[in-house]
């Protein structure tokens, strides 16, 4: 029933993409960026937030509103799962995506993602691909845009090592504002690379932002150690609820401590 009700949902996620993207495609020329953020992406969103509910029975809890500050922002989010690349936005005012190049080639979504200004970063490219990405984000920062980055940019199985990239310490170093660490446990519902979507709650929870002027070094370490020991948490209750239904993998870790690449950094 479980693989079905998957199935069901897979249909229904390409369905509404299929159908919002062929709706507003006539009149992408006409909207303003954030007239189509409004509407045909926040649409999208909450459509695909309801399939998720009444099909396959996810829903999420987000913890730490009240640490999302105002103003120009480098999110930072642990990232295992199709879910937060949608289930996120809504969070924020105006955020940009940071997402691979290959993604703006794809014909009409690539066309909707570049008229929402999403920041394309070519992942082979170096430092100059760095300070490419890097100039997108200072302009959109300059009208007041979220940037949001996953740091280990690909998707991670849930519990596995972290693999933290530059990037986002060089965003944080040439940026100057806060930085904003997200963790989740979105891998244990709806695990990458297959249909299989498991009944539960994902958990978020929104850190306390950690304020510019950090050495790069530093910004990692500490990035890293709040975001798996917050994610190492999530992890065990999602653990904890699914219960026999958990990745037969995982299983053994549902009452383990945090592994020493969590341990939290102190403040400075």
């Amino acid at each position: 029933m479980t693989f079905l009700r998957s199935l069901v949902f897979q249909i229904a996620f390409y369905a509404a993409t299929t159908f919002y993207l062929l709706v507003f495609l006539p009149l992408l020329p006409f909207l303003s960026r954030r007239g189509l953020w409004r509407t045909c992406i926040m649409w999208w969103v909450a459509t695909n937030v309801f399939f998720l509910r009444v099909i396959v029975g996810i829903r999420a809890e987000i913890r730490g509103i009240e640490n999302i500050p105002e103003g120009p922002l480098l999110i930072a989010s642990k990232h295992q799962s199709a879910w937060e690349t949608f289930a996120l936005l809504p969070l924020f005012s105006d955020p940009a995506f940071i997402l691979k190049r290959e993604l703006m080639s794809i014909p009409i979504f690539g066309w909707f993602a570049a008229r929402v200004r999403m920041i394309p970063v070519d992942r082979k490219g170096g430092s100059a691909a760095l300070k490419t990405m890097t100039r997108r984000a200072q302009a959109d920062m300059a009208e007041g845009r979220q940037i949001l980055i996953f740091p280990e940019g690909t998707r991670r199985p849930a519990g596995a090592p972290p693999d933290y990239k530059f990037g986002v310490a060089y965003l944080y170093s040439t940026l100057g504002v806060p930085c904003l660490p997200i963790a989740l446990n979105s891998g244990l519902y709806w695990p990458r690379r297959t249909i299989l979507k498991r009944p539960g709650t994902i958990r978020v929870e929104i850190l306390p932002p950690i304020p510019p002027g950090l050495p790069r070094q530093k910004i990692m370490a500490r990035l890293q150690a709040d975001i798996e020991a917050a994610s190492d948490r999530l992890l065990a209750e999602g653990l904890a609820e699914l219960g026999p239904r958990a990745p037969a993998n995982l299983r053994g870790r549902a009452g383990a401590q945090s592994s020493p690449l969590s341990t939290p950094v102190e403040n400075s």
